[in-house]
Parts: C-alpha cells; structure tokens; sequence
C-alpha cells in the first residue's frame, strides 16, 4: 500500500466533500429524522466509489460515447428534481411534516416508504454537477497524475474518507435534533434543500 498516495486521496476528498450541498442537506434532514438512514448513507458511500474509481481509472470516455442516452436520462432526472424541490419548498412554508415529542426527545414523523427516499438520493448524487466536477473529474484527475502504483491506494483514501463522511453525517444528525423543535428550523432547513434542488435542475438544462 503506498500510504502517501492514500493520504493524497484522503486530503483531497476531505476538502471537497464537506461542504452542505443540496445532497449533504438531503442525508441531514433524513438523519434528524431518522428514516432510512442506513440504506442512504450505502447509498452515498457506493455512489461515491464508483465516481472515484472511474475518475482514477479515466472512465469518462464512456459517458463521450453514449450522448444521446445520457441526454434522455438527464431530463427524467431533472423533470423528478423539480419535482421533489417544488414539494420541499412547499412544506418550508407549510412545515407540518415533522414536530419533536417533548417528552422523548424524539422527532416524529410520517414513515416514509423507502423507494421515493432512495430514488431522491440517487437524483440528488448522479444529477448534481458539483459531484462530476469534485468526485468524478477533480479526483479522478489529481489520482491520474499519481504513480500508476499508487492510484489504486489514491482512490481508496478518497473512498475512506467519503464513507466515514457519510456515516458521520445521516448517524451524528441524530445530535442536532434538540434543534428541530421548532418549524421554523424545519422551514430553514427545507427551503434550503428545495432552493438548491431547483438551482441544481436549472443549471442542467441546456
């Protein structure tokens, strides 16, 4: 294992995925409320593999070969972007979706089916553009200029750091619950994530 290779990975995801983006808010907001947080934080964590090693194994001539495809499915993603970002805003100004029981401690919310809330995450990970520019092309390029020894270890410091990431983020948003006891904390925190979702599918369409 070439260490210093793997702490260049590190370093460099480290300073690029923590910053709270229109996914980061999405992993928040489920980890307050506590719903389905398992299945998205693996979700986000293979994603994220996956990114890394086609950025470090330059697999972004594949995506030049099939244009037509990848134009068709943009749309169908973004068409649910609008969607999803238009229904956040809307419980921004209306937040009767969550309320914290005094007694427990606990936020309490409707369940939520597990398929819409994984479709939201694959959405919000594969149609942001900030995930190509950071994980996929600026990854994958300071992994490229590594010794060919050293860029398997490379991307594995990258895909560390963006697993404990994740785990940090959907499990320690259980500590900011306290937070969430008012609506207008949730009214924040749901304006956010719509207005983010809408800019990303905005700044998609060509």
């Amino acid at each position: 294992m070439d260490w210093l290779a793997f702490s260049h990975g590190a370093a460099l995801c480290a300073s690029l995925i923590v910053t709270i983006g229109a996914q980061n808010a999405f992993v928040l907001r489920q980890g307050i409320m506590r719903s389905h947080v398992g299945k998205i934080v693996v979700l986000c964590m293979l994603s994220d593999f996956i990114l890394i090693a086609a950025g470090v194994g330059g697999a972004s001539a594949l995506v030049e070969r099939f244009p037509a495809f990848v134009h068709a499915m943009l749309y169908v993603g973004l068409a649910y972007l609008v969607w999803f970002g238009i229904g956040a805003l809307r419980r921004a100004v209306k937040p009767g979706h969550a309320v914290m029981d005094t007694a427990s401690g606990e936020v309490s919310v409707p369940r939520q089916r597990a398929l819409p809330v994984l479709l939201m995450t694959l959405a919000l990970t594969w149609l942001n553009p900030h995930v190509y520019l950071d994980t996929f092309l600026l990854i994958g390029t300071a992994g490229a200029r590594e010794v060919p020894s050293g860029r398997v270890a490379f991307a594995l410091g990258a895909m560390a750091v963006s697993a404990v990431w994740f785990v940090l983020l959907g499990y320690g948003a259980r500590a900011l619950a306290p937070l969430f006891r008012r609506a207008a904390a949730w009214r924040v925190l749901d304006g956010a994530i719509g207005g983010m979702v809408l800019l990303i599918a905005f700044v998609q369409v060509r």
